[in-house]
């Protein structure tokens, strides 16, 4: 994944009301009227929204008859769970690491306790 490809999908996750219409096109297909109504916002601005959401890459949409159909793709969130899984990964080894060093600090400290001489 390029950096703008990766930039346009975490910007458009960034917004919740992008992400509610992407959690509801989840559940299947939907049109702009669909997608507007749980919104207390316009169509127009709901548009928007799923213009940010097009160039990201993050949904389609198609055409039956009169109805444009918007759906999700899941090809560009892959590719950003792939890339942020990279980084838990690290991170997980890393507080493996310190979990390990902090044990045997910990038993440093107890077996100090144990050797000291009692008054």
């Amino acid at each position: 994944m390029t950096s703008a490809n990766l930039d346009a999908t975490f910007s458009a996750l960034a917004d919740p009301t992008r992400r509610a219409i992407l959690a509801r096109l989840a559940d299947g297909e939907a049109s702009v009227m669909e997608l507007a109504e749980p919104f207390a916002m316009s169509q127009p601005a709901i548009s928007r929204h799923l213009k940010v959401l097009e160039r990201a890459g993050l949904i389609s949409r198609g055409r039956d008859a009169q109805r444009r159909p918007c759906r999700v793709e899941i090809e560009p969130l892959v590719e950003a769970t792939d890339w942020l899984e990279g980084y838990r990964n690290t991170l997980e080894s890393s507080f493996q690491r310190l979990d390990a060093l902090l044990e045997e600090m910990k038993a440093k400290e107890k077996r100090a306790r144990h050797t000291r001489p009692r008054r």
